[in-house]
C-alpha cells in the first residue's frame, strides 16, 4: 500500500525483507551516514536501471519493512516488478542487495561514541542512556552500554550487580590494564529480549569507581586517555558505545568527553555528547559547566567535541511557567538541537521496578517512541 505523507512528497513503503538483509541495510546505512530510506530509493533506482537479470535472494523468513519512497516510485517499481515477473519481496530483496554491493563500507568509520553526561544529578542521564542504547539495538545496531557512574544505577535498573571491588572492571582497565588478566569483552552482559536479538551487551559498574578520580590523579599515563585505553579492544565489537557518564566534572569526566571527540577521519557528528537536561533554572547553569569543561578540554589537546543534542527529560506543562519557558529556551539554543521532550510518565519507572529495558516492558509507550526519536536524531 502507498500512504502520502503530510507533506505530500514521499509515499510509506510496506513489504518484507529477510532480518539479515534488514539489519545489513541499516548497519551499512549508519556506517556511511546515509537515511535509509535514501539507501533504498537508491537501491530500488538502480534496479530499475539494470537491464540483466539480477540473482536471487532468499526470502524465506521475510519479516516488515517499512520506509519512505519519493511520491510515485512505489507504484512504478511495483509495475517493474510485475513486468520483470518477480514478486514485489523478491524485487525490493533484490534491489537492497544491489546497493549493498554498490555501496561497501570502505574505510570502515571509528565505532560511534555516545557520552550521555550533565555534572547535574537526577535529570535522567542513566533513563536516557538506556533507552537511547535500545532503540539503536532494537534498529539492528550492536550496542555496548557502559555504566561509568560508581552509583551504578544504570546496572541495578538492568537486574545485575556492580563488580565488587578488586575484580577486574572498567576501573581496573583504565588504571591497570596492563596487569588485566581478562579481556573488558568477558565482563560484558547480554540484555535479554527478543526486540535486541543478543545486540545489547552492558559493561556494569564497579563498586570502586568511587575512587577513580583519586586513581587518576597519580596515574602515570595520559590520563585524558584511559577511558579511550580501557575500551578501544572492545570497539571492533560493537557500532556503538554508549557510555552513562558521572554526575561529577571530575578527572573521569575528563576522560568521557576525550573519549567522544572527533577522531581523524570521522564524521562530523558521529560522536560526541548527548546532554539530559531539565526545563528549570539549575538545569541551565549545569549545562553552562559542562560547556565550559568541554571548551576547556577542546583548547588543552586541540581536538573536537561535538555537541549533538540536548534531551529535554521530565517534561510537564503543569509545573507552569518555569517549566514552559525554560523548554522555550533550550529549544532556542538551535546548536545544539533539542532531540526530544520526554514527558515524566509511569513507563520508565515501572520498568525500573521491574528491572526490565523500557522498550522490552512498554514499547509503544510514549517514553519508548521518544527514545526511538533521539536514536533517529543521531543517525
Amino acid at each position: 500500500m502507498a500512504t502520502p505523507n503530510p507533506g505530500g512528497e514521499r509515499e510509506k513503503l510496506v513489504s518484507k525483507l529477510p532480518a539479515s538483509l534488514r539489519q545489513a541495510l541499516k548497519v551499512r546505512a549508519a556506517q556511511l551516514n546515509t537515511d535509509v530510506q535514501d539507501a533504498v530509493t537508491a537501491g530500488i533506482q538502480s534496479w530499475q536501471a539494470r537491464t540483466e537479470p539480477l540473482p536471487t535472494v532468499d526470502t524465506s523468513g521475510a519479516e516488515s519493512f517499512g520506509t519512505w519512497l519519493p511520491e510515485g516510485l512505489y507504484d512504478s517499481f511495483k509495475q517493474d516488478c510485475s513486468t520483470r515477473g518477480v514478486s514485489y519481496i523478491q524485487g525490493l530483496a533484490q534491489a537492497i542487495a544491489l546497493w549493498l554491493d554498490e555501496n561497501p563500507a570502505g574505510d570502515k568509520q571509528p565505532t560511534r561514541r555516545l557520552i550521555v553526561c550533565n555534572q547535574k544529578g537526577g535529570v535522567g542521564k542513566t533513563a536516557i542512556s538506556a533507552g537511547l542504547a535500545q532503540a539503536l539495538a532494537e534498529d539492528g545496531q550492536r550496542v555496548l552500554l557502559v555504566d561509568y557512574d560508581p552509583q551504578g544505577h544504570l546496572s541495578h535498573q538492568l537486574g545485575l550487580r556492580a563488580i565488587p571491588a578488586g575484580q577486574e572492571s572498567l576501573v581496573t582497565h583504565m588504571l591497570n590494564r596492563d596487569q588485566a588478566k581478562h579481556s573488558l569483552l568477558d565482563l560484558t552482559v547480554a540484555i535479554e529480549g527478543k526486540r535486541f536479538a543478543d545486540r545489547l551487551h552492558i559493561l556494569p559498574a564497579a563498586f570502586d569507581a568511587f575512587l577513580l578520580d583519586s586513581g587518576l590523579t597519580i596515574f602515570r599515563g595520559p590520563r585524558h586517555a584511559a577511558l579511550e585505553r580501557a575500551l578501544s579492544p572492545l570497539e571492533d565489537h560493537f557500532d556503538v558505545i554508549v557510555i552513562d557518564s558521572p554526575p561529577s566534572l571530575g578527572l573521569a569526566m575528563d576522560a568521557g568527553i576525550y573519549y567522544g571527540r572527533r577522531r581523524d577521519g570521522e564524521k562530523p557528528g558521529s560522536s560526541g555528547l548527548v546532554i539530559p537536561v531539565e526545563a528549570e533554572d539549575t538545569s541551565a547553569q549545569a549545562y553552562g559547566m559542562l560547556i565550559n569543561q568541554a571548551v576547556s578540554l577542546v583548547k588543552d589537546y586541540d581536538v573536537d567535541v561535538d555537541q549533538l543534542g540536548l534531551v529535554v527529560n521530565k517534561y510537564d506543562s503543569r509545573r507552569g511557567f518555569i517549566a514552559t519557558s525554560s523548554l522555550e529556551k533550550w529549544k532556542a539554543l538551535g546548536t545544539p538541537p533539542v532531540l526530544a521532550v520526554i514527558p515524566d510518565l509511569k513507563e520508565q519507572r515501572e520498568a525500573v521496578r521491574l528491572q526490565k529495558p523500557l522498550l522490552g516492558y512498554a514499547p509503544e509507550s510514549d517514553q519508548a517512541h521518544n527514545m526511538r526519536q533521539i536514536a533517529r536524531g543521531l543517525a
